[in-house]
């Protein structure tokens, strides 16, 4: 039998907040770094906090770099995950998974980083944010952002527009952590698991 929700666990932080957030919703997320567990969960988790090159690094070491981009399940990237499914990233000069066209860069000098705390979402689309209206707030820690493009799902300003989420085919990115944005959050999720 396979598990409902694994949630990739390759040492980049911030997974028991994941977890309590889908155990709020009654799911027991499954944290592992096992290819064969990870391809044959129904849905699949990515999150991560820290250094995109480090958290690069882990990834290949275990071959996920290869596994991710293939799966076939619903995916969620969570802030630095989102930011690992992109093409590059300016952080550490970083190749990403290539599973989202657009590039990470690091905020302009002049805007104090990293941008911490609430902010709203706009112009949204896709499953997960089904019932969610435009506007509403959501929590964000992060020092580098994603620009406009062709998969953004998402809008947030912070000087200027960005995507705060990012969608294509299986796969969503979440610049801002669902596990710490309320009730908005916690649908967010639950829009995910009833992919």
């Amino acid at each position: 039998m396979s598990d409902q929700v694994v949630i990739i666990d390759y040492g980049a932080g911030n997974i028991q907040s994941v977890q309590f957030a889908l155990e709020r919703l009654g799911v027991t997320g499954v944290l592992s770094s096992d290819p064969e567990r990870i391809a044959s969960a129904e849905h699949v988790i990515f999150p991560g906090v820290g250094e995109a090159g480090n958290a690069m690094d882990k990834l290949k070491q275990s071959g996920l770099h290869k596994l991710i981009p293939e799966l076939k399940q619903p995916v969620l990237g969570i802030c630095l995950g989102m930011q690992l499914m992109c093409r590059y990233s300016e952080e550490g000069n970083t190749e990403g998974l290539g599973i989202f066209e657009e590039e990470v860069k690091r905020f302009p000098a002049g805007l104090k980083v990293p941008q911490i705390g609430w902010n709203s979402i706009d112009r949204l689309r896709g499953p997960v944010f089904e019932g969610i209206d435009p506007g509403t707030f959501i929590y964000l820690v992060h020092s580098y952002y994603v620009p406009l493009g062709v998969d953004t799902a998402a809008v947030a300003e912070y000087g200027f527009e960005y995507s705060a989420a990012l969608t294509r085919d299986n796969f969503t990115g979440v610049q801002f952590h669902p596990e710490k944005s309320s009730t908005a959050g916690a649908r967010i999720l639950q829009n995910f698991l009833n992919r």
